[in-house]
């Protein structure tokens, strides 16, 4: 038997053998040391290389980074490894949601707040024409990947979050808010005194977070708010030195607590036709849709965030790795490096290697 390790390539002299107890054929030294049936790296290599896919931006360029260290491979076998080890971590994953999670600090004190924010970032994937010289049928398409966040908002210091919980994927926002509410329970967020959620204006969000998270307040993102502002600047306001003074004016009032006179302004805003017209209903109806979540002068008076930094972040976190120039993704492709990654970043990394 030929083994690929951290030291090289071994050879080993073992039995094979037929099991008594169900008469299959197997290695026993394979089933002493977990290995599978047809594994030809040792776990301890494994670990080193699917490590190293997780934190570069290609196979290929993890596939330099161990040459560079001795460990002789190519793009192909890390692709391979990648997939076979992400489809057990998103296993595992689902797994651990039929289980009830334990808090890693039980004896840490209740959090005055948790913070749950939502967003999420477009991916290219391989359409259904992808290769083929004619088609009708498109070649790359676009799918969004969700992302949400969880952290607790005393343990957060300028410019860094000491300690927070990210989960990404393409499935439907109700499984995503799932496994966000399982690993977060992990975090502390069931002894959480309060709960806030962030995120801009997108529908599924704020029907995700009143489906999971009833009780949590709601704020729309101040950063997304102000640029719905320039757009209604934009259309109503031709003149820059105005249409700066006007912005401005309504943002330090959403600001400080005078929502509601911002919101009769935008409702008295003259009627305009064409293009602009167009333009400042859509913005009158999205304020509007989120009147009950842009209470910012209460919520910093509190001390509590008024950004969605956080998620962003994450975003851009994960874009590194799933916009690469020349990426194009397929669903399990991608799913199952998302889920190798999560189980780096989320502690269930040695698990990987802890199956029979």
């Amino acid at each position: 038997m030929h083994l690929d390790t951290l030291f090289g390539r071994i050879a080993l002299k073992v039995w094979r053998g037929k099991n008594p107890a169900n008469q299959a054929w197997g290695v026993p030294v394979r089933q002493r040391w977990g290995l599978a049936a047809h594994q030809q790296m040792s776990p301890a290599l494994e670990d080193r290389l699917a490590y190293f896919v997780t934190v570069t931006g290609a196979y290929e360029t993890a596939a330099k980074l161990a040459r560079k260290l001795g460990l002789k491979m190519d793009d192909a076998r890390l692709h391979a490894l990648t997939q076979r080890l992400g489809r057990r971590a998103q296993e595992q994953s689902a797994a651990r949601l039929q289980t009830m999670p334990v808090e890693k600090d039980p004896q840490r004190a209740p959090s005055p707040l948790g913070v749950l924010l939502l967003d999420g970032f477009l991916a290219r994937h391989r359409g259904p024409g992808w290769g083929r010289k004619r088609t009708l049928k498109n070649r790359v398409e676009w799918h969004e990947q969700k992302v949400g966040v969880f952290y607790r908002h005393e343990q957060s210091v300028p410019g860094e979050l000491v300690e927070k919980v990210v989960v990404s994927g393409q499935e439907s926002p109700l499984e995503l808010s799932r496994r966000l509410h399982w690993q977060a329970q992990r975090y502390g967020l069931n002894r959480a005194r309060e709960l806030l959620a962030l995120g801009d204006g997108a529908d599924w969000i704020w029907n995700t977070v009143a489906d999971r998270w009833p009780a949590a307040h709601q704020l729309l993102d101040f950063y997304h708010a102000s640029q719905h502002l320039w757009s209604v600047g934009e259309a109503c306001q031709p003149a820059e030195t105005a249409r700066r003074q006007w912005v401005e004016n309504q943002r330090h009032r959403l600001r400080h607590g005078k929502e509601k006179q911002v919101l009769g302004e935008l409702a008295t805003l003259p009627r305009l036709r064409g293009e602009r017209g167009k333009v400042v209903r859509r913005e009158q109806n999205y304020f509007a849709g989120h009147a009950h979540r842009l209470n910012y002068g209460q919520v910093a008076r509190w001390g509590w965030p008024i950004g969605s930094g956080a998620v962003e972040s994450a975003c851009r976190q994960k874009q590194g790795r799933f916009k690469c120039r020349g990426q194009f993704w397929t669903p399990p492709g991608l799913a199952r490096l998302n889920a190798l990654m999560e189980a780096r970043d989320l502690d269930h990394w040695d698990q990987l290697w802890s199956v029979n």
